[in-house]
């Protein structure tokens, strides 16, 4: 202990024994020993004063990596909250975390128990014990170093740690790295303070009220292998850096004094090693980022502008990877830097706004500028490090690597950046594995693997090269999982028109080696049958067109996209990007005839958010875009030759109807739509806007099961008579009422409807009739003689199946087509449809779908089926229970009937031997099927042969074969 510590020790025992006249002679005598320099107004307590007025000065503003000269930002004007954890995660959550993207991302980020602030990290833990030392983790450009800065200045404007710590200093390592000479920690408190005059002596007597924030520990070149005979325990006496250092970590100086440690977490090891022997309390801390609502705050808080702040926020947070790595503060300043910059210069930024790819790039960029205490050689080498060794992880789906493993790749585990250590229990120890920020950082490293030119690239190396992307194409293609964000970097970094900003950025040639190899995998993907994408295929079609943005090359889009005439994606939620992604690659595909969306959701901007107001709560004043708004516009673009459009189940907002309708008014080539079961009423009542509009040519129009109701009518009946074009309109599965009936009827009276072909829903009271179905059947033959009417009704009890179908049976000219689905039909009800078809002179189209027939009911149906007066064409059976037994009464009716030309058996249970059954039928010469609908379930390569012979004897018959759906 010093002499100036004893002696302030003995002045406070002699006042808590009352020897005040001692004590106060003691202290007198202090002063005097001290020198005229120490006045009272210069003592500790009155010093502190002039202390925190130069730590509010000194750090009260900070400066943007970018700065130009006297440009600055107040640190609290900028400075946002981030999510800091006490807790070690276990190995599962850590990968979870890794891995994980979008708001999964964010759920767990923000959902860990031990969330702290920075006032909390000198609390008292679960043993009641006061942390003497808090570790504070984080990798590169998480916000370490403005966290121990902020500390510094909410200490010094009296908001934090007050009646802890009288002195908060702050010792940055880098800055260590370069002193040469010899000092003490007394230097490092006169570095800290304005002048030279400071109270250091008195400053020392009191360590319990002395806070050191050492920043940036992984940065420190010393080995920290110092004999404990080197240590000094005198706060003023000289030693080299490395020993003064670890006297303060080991507590061989000031042991009452307090830490915090600011480290990357691949230095964690060597710092435990430097703080053994401490024989004091120590805290974990990690700084994992921002959660949603503080990369908000933060978007606000840079912009200092709010409508820029929103529209930079709703762009960020419509592309799910962007929004994700958000969470990493330096990222976020990146982002909202550029985003800045495209603004001001009044660029829009859906046209001019960098991929994924380049923000990426941005990061790689600014984190090997900031890292000066290497040199450009050993930054290279960490590059080709890193990048090796996310290669051999992607290739080995591999995320957690050993220690081992980062030295095979060149690495120090040190003073790698972009890495994580991670220690988790094993047993009786602690295993120590490291992982990337995030997958995604691995995924971009192991692409930029594959593009990096050596300065001497060999034969070998070249096929080598090729080899390992051929094989990460095959498997992204093959289950569309680990690999997919590597494929996408890997287009990215191949754009033209960047390669030379980005080689000077990364201060490294890239290579177009593969690139020829990347084009011919993105156009394969059309060659195989585009009947449906469902499940992992239409996923692996998705994640193509995200590759052909990410390079940005119109010539290569459009020659990928140009061979899709027909696209159909089922059962996918889309999420902002990938919407942003399919109206891209839509609106560069010139040859585009039909789209289907089948089943898909869209991320609705309306949808509440967790912990958040809803958006448009919060910004009334900001344009309004439904989720479907990009597609639209790719729609209304002049190349568009689309023809169909099909949103079956898409569940879309009245807003994207009015979207929908704008389509309608501009497009030269729509001519079907088909909603089923996507909209309501009020954005049926939109539609109709663009539905009378004089540049509409749209034929078919399906509203199946979208709610509408008589107030609709009215709209409908509006463009029955304004429509040009209109032929076919299909209301099935609406309750119309009977004055949306009245409402259509005298639509369908006026001179100027062009309509040929209306699909009613059937309106039953009880068991007959509604009166309105005979009048408006009657306007439709005295009116539209050449009309083709399709009654659809649904949720009918078996005994009622036929009603409407007979009160439709007088010798009228109009061409009758039913929808019996999901009727409850059974095998008597069948006998009364049988009869029905003996004898209906105007039934050509009969829906029996999601009904029980059984062998019972396809038997007495086919009777009727087989009887020379039935004039059906078109019988749908999904879902029917049909058999093998059934399929040979249907090879029966085959070769009998005279009309029958299109068979729907998908989802039976038709089995090898019932194919077989019908494929005796379809090769009769009296059958006139012209298409055949089957399940894929049942084909074998055998069954492909059986089916290959029927179209030698027929080959005009289309035999389609359906997937899932």
């Amino acid at each position: 202990m010093g002499g100036d510590t004893a002696v302030h020790v003995t002045i406070d025992i002699f006042t808590q024994i009352n020897l005040t006249d001692s004590a106060a002679k003691l202290r007198e005598g202090r002063e005097k020993a001290l020198g005229p320099q120490q006045t009272p107004e210069t003592s500790a307590n009155a010093y502190r004063v002039k202390y925190r007025e130069h730590i509010r000065n000194k750090y009260s503003a900070i400066k943007d990596m970018n700065a130009r000269l006297g440009e600055n930002v107040k640190l609290n004007s900028r400075y946002t909250k981030l999510i800091i954890v006490k807790e070690h995660r276990h190995k599962k959550q850590r990968e979870n975390e890794i891995m994980a993207s979008g708001r999964r991302h964010e759920e767990i980020i923000s959902n860990y128990a031990s969330s702290i602030t920075i006032g909390h990290l000198f609390e008292l833990d679960e043993d009641g014990q006061l942390p003497q030392i808090v570790m504070l983790l984080g990798p590169a450009g998480i916000g370490k170093t403005l966290t121990a800065i902020k500390i510094m200045l909410d200490w010094a404007n009296g908001e934090l740690y007050q009646s802890r710590f009288d002195y908060v200093f702050y010792i940055n390592c880098r800055e260590l790295n370069f002193v040469s000479e010899q000092g003490s920690i007394e230097d490092l408190i006169f570095k800290n303070c304005a002048d030279q005059n400071a109270p250091t002596k008195e400053i020392l007597m009191n360590p319990e009220k002395l806070l050191f924030i050492i920043d940036g520990f992984d940065e420190l070149r010393f080995s920290f292998n110092q004999s404990e005979s080197n240590f000094s325990s005198d706060p003023c006496e000289k030693q080299s850096v490395e020993i003064v250092l670890s006297s303060l970590f080991r507590k061989k100086v000031l042991h009452k004094s307090y830490l915090i440690i600011t480290t990357r977490p691949t230095a964690l090891e060597k710092l435990k090693q430097c703080l053994e022997d401490g024989h004091c309390a120590e805290r974990y801390a990690e700084i994992l980022g921002f959660s949603e609502n503080a990369r908000e705050e933060y978007f606000h808080k840079f912009f200092r502008n709010e409508e820029q702040a929103i529209k930079a926020y709703n762009f960020v947070e419509d592309r799910e990877m962007l929004f994700t790595m958000c969470f990493i503060p330096i990222v976020c300043w990146i982002i909202c830097t550029v985003l800045k910059q495209q603004m001001e210069a009044g660029e829009d930024l859906a046209q001019t706004s960098r991929t994924v790819t380049d923000v990426y790039v941005l990061y790689l960029s600014s984190l090997m500028k900031g890292h000066s205490s290497n040199s450009k050689q050993q930054i290279q080498m960490n590059l080709k490090g890193l990048c090796s060794l996310a290669a051999d992880g992607v290739r080995r789906q591999k995320i957690l690597f050993e220690e081992d493993e980062i030295k095979q790749h060149g690495l120090d585990t040190a003073d790698s950046l972009f890495l994580n250590e991670n220690m988790f229990q094993k047993d009786l120890d602690c295993e120590h594995v490291y992982s990337f920020i995030h997958l995604s950082f691995q995924e971009f490293f192991a692409a930029l693997s594959c593009v990096l030119q050596k300065e001497e690239t060999t034969v070998e190396d070249s096929e080598t090269i090729l080899k390992n992307v051929k094989m990460l194409l095959k498997r992204d293609t093959n289950n569309g999982n680990y690999s997919t964000l590597t494929v996408r970097f890997l287009f990215g970094l191949l754009n033209d028109e960047r390669k030379e900003e980005r080689e000077k950025m990364l201060s490294c040639k890239i290579s177009p080696l593969i690139k020829e190899t990347l084009v011919k995998w993105v156009e394969e993907k059309p060659t195989v049958s585009l009947f449906s994408y469902v499940g992992k295929k239409m996923t692996s079609y998705l994640e193509a067109f995200h590759c052909l943005y990410e390079i940005q090359e119109k010539k290569i889009v459009q020659s990928a996209m140009n061979l899709y005439t027909r696209l159909i994606l089922t059962e996918h939620n889309f999420t902002k990007m990938d919407e942003i992604v399919l109206s891209f690659c839509i609106k560069h595909c010139c040859k585009l005839e039909s789209l289907c969306l089948r089943q898909c959701s869209f991320q609705d901007e309306d949808m509440p958010r967790p912990c958040k107001q809803p958006r448009r709560a919060q910004y009334q004043h900001e344009p309004h875009h439904s989720p479907i708004y990009q597609l639209c516009q790719a729609l209304m673009a002049p190349n568009s030759i689309l023809k169909t459009l099909n949103l079956w189940k898409c569940r879309l907002t009245a807003a994207g109807c009015g979207d929908l309708a704008d389509v309608l008014r501009t497009s030269q080539s729509l001519t079907d739509l088909y909603l089923y079961n996507s909209v309501e009423e009020a954005g049926v009542r939109l539609l109709c806007g663009g539905l009378k509009h004089p540049n509409c040519k749209l034929q078919t129009l399906e509203l199946d099961s979208c709610r509408v109701t008589a107030a609709a009518c009215g709209d409908l009946a509006d463009v029955l008579t304004t429509s040009r074009s209109l032929t076919e309109l299909i209301l099935g599965g609406n309750e119309l009422g009977d004055s949306g009936v009245r409402l259509l009827c005298e639509g369908l009276k006026h001179p100027n409807c062009k309509l040929q072909r209306l699909n009613s829903p059937c309106l039953l009271a009880g068991a007959g009739c509604c009166p309105d179905l005979s009048s408006f059947v009657l306007v439709c033959h005295n009116h539209k003689g050449s009309l083709k009417f399709l009654l659809t009704c649904k949720g009918l009890r078996s005994s009622t199946v036929t009603s409407p179908i007979h009160a439709l049976m007088p010798p009228l000219c109009l061409s009758l087509s039913c929808s019996l689905e999901s009727c409850r039909v059974t095998a008597a009800g069948c006998g009364d449809l049988a009869a029905v078809l003996r004898t209906s002179r105007s039934l050509t189209e009969l829906h029996l779908g999601y009904n029980e027939l059984g062998e019972a009911g396809v038997r007495l149906l086919c009777e009727g089926l087989k009887h020379p007066n039935c004039k059906l064409q078109n019988l749908h059976l999904k879902w029917c229970r049909v058999t093998a037994a059934g399929c040979r009464d249907l090879a029966a009716v085959l070769r009998t009937s005279r009309s029958l030309t299109e068979l729907h058996l998908g989802y039976n249970e038709l089995g090898e031997a019932g194919v077989r059954l019908l494929c005796e039928g379809l090769k009769h010469p009296n059958c006139k099927l012209q298409n055949l609908h089957l399940d894929k379930m049942y084909f074998r390569e055998e069954m492909w042969a059986e089916l290959d012979a029927v179209k030698d004897t027929k080959p005009d018959l289309v035999i389609q074969i359906q997937g899932s759906w």
